[in-house]
């Protein structure tokens, strides 16, 4: 279990300029330089760890009282997920391959949405913090026998050759409050794709921290997940 502090840090950038369109860009002021208030990042936008964890395809932002739970293939023993835990509610990460010339976010929201209502939930297309995003309503079995349903939260985000998604569960799938925590984490992380050739929807691969990062591609498994198990679980404690 992590459990630290952290502060966010940005950047800006501006390329050399002749004295007099420098001149200029002082009088317009910051604006108009281009810069974005929040990712998710590229390595190449964020080339430093910094207070971030490494494992393997991600580097996870910090935060005092995270608990970081690596989830793993039952069948390969491959880490396919992180999962971070916080003040009640949680952040499951993923992050796939894609097209150079396209996001893969649209395709996949509507392949998530159908697997939902499959499995006898429901689920809202929504505009959120990132784009669209998807608030589904799973069914699930209660301790009394009845049948509930547990909200989930399904963020997305097309990166340059890489596509992220995360799905907040807990209080902070329905409150807005409880939210900001985890998606400010989700809008902090960095993503280190690396320059081999792999097939869209193809897992990036993932590892313990402080474990060297597997060099083995993963199977393509982008796709809506059985959310109503869960794999099995490695919790780090630092």
């Amino acid at each position: 279990m992590w459990r630290h502090e952290v502060g966010l840090f940005g950047r800006r950038t501006r390329d050399a300029a002749p004295a007099d369109e420098l001149a200029e860009l002082e009088d317009v002021g910051e604006e108009t330089v281009a810069t974005r208030e929040h990712g998710p990042w590229d390595v190449s936008e964020v080339p430093e760890l910094g207070d971030r964890i490494d494992v393997g395809a991600l580097w996870l932002p910090r935060r005092e009282g995270m608990e970081l739970r690596m989830e793993l293939d039952k069948a390969s023993r491959v880490v396919t997920a992180a999962a971070l835990a916080l003040h009640g509610s949680s952040l499951q990460l993923q992050v796939f391959a894609a097209p150079r010339s396209e996001g893969i976010w649209d395709e996949i929201r509507a392949e998530i949405a159908e697997s939902v209502t499959r499995q006898g939930g429901t689920v809202d297309d929504l505009p959120g913090p990132f784009g669209r995003e998807l608030l589904a309503r799973l069914p699930v079995r209660t301790k009394e026998g009845r049948t509930g349903h547990r909200p989930a939260r399904f963020l997305g985000y097309d990166g340059p050759r890489w596509f992220l998604r995360g799905v907040i569960s807990g209080r902070a799938a329905v409150d807005p409050e409880k939210a900001r925590e985890l998606e400010a984490v989700f809008g902090d992380v960095v993503v280190v794709r690396g320059d081999r050739p792999r097939v869209p929807r193809e897992l990036l691969p993932l590892s313990l921290p402080g474990q060297a990062r597997p060099e083995e591609p993963i199977a393509p498994t982008a796709q809506a997940p059985d959310l109503l198990r869960r794999g099995p679980e490695i919790t780090e404690v630092h």
